[in-house]
């Protein structure tokens, strides 16, 4: 997320960049359908179904008939909930960002705290992870110098 006020006027909370690969239509002609929003993201209809009734999403437009109508700025709000889940982020923390988000400016610092614990949190397991790659490393590299000598002992 970054604040940016030079492209909407206004500070507000928007994700950087779509998606790669994504081909979206401009602004004011973003209306997808919940089968190609499907398609952008690889969630499923029932997922984001479930979104919008737990409230991780904003209000969804409808067409007259009924049918969910998302926009550009819906599929950016799926892009930055993706990386929330990746982060490892409890849904009900996801969903309580998302309701201080609509509640406004006011309620900036307590974004900023929710999502630098969640920052520490990934660095956290990053270093974790790092640890666990090394070993994995000296385990490779004894199997590799192992096979080699044995190898060498037979010819």
């Amino acid at each position: 997320m970054e604040t940016t006020a030079e492209a909407t006027g206004t500070d507000t909370d928007v994700c950087v960049a779509p998606p790669e690969g994504e081909l979206r239509r401009p602004d004011g002609r973003d209306n997808y359908t919940i089968s190609e929003v499907v398609a952008f993201t690889g969630l499923s209809a029932h997922t984001l179904r479930w979104y919008e009734r737990i409230g991780l999403m904003p209000h969804i437009d409808r067409s007259h008939t009924g049918q969910r109508r998302y926009n550009n700025g819906d599929l950016d709000w799926l892009g930055l909930v993706g990386k929330l889940r990746l982060t490892g982020m409890p849904v009900a923390d996801m969903v309580r960002y998302a309701e201080m988000v609509r509640a406004g400016d006011h309620t900036y610092r307590e974004r900023f705290e929710l999502l630098e614990a969640t920052r520490r949190d990934v660095r956290e397991r990053i270093a974790e992870l790092q640890d666990t790659l090394a070993v994995l490393d000296r385990k490779i590299a004894f199997y590799g110098d192992a096979g080699r000598a044995l190898a060498s002992e037979r010819a």
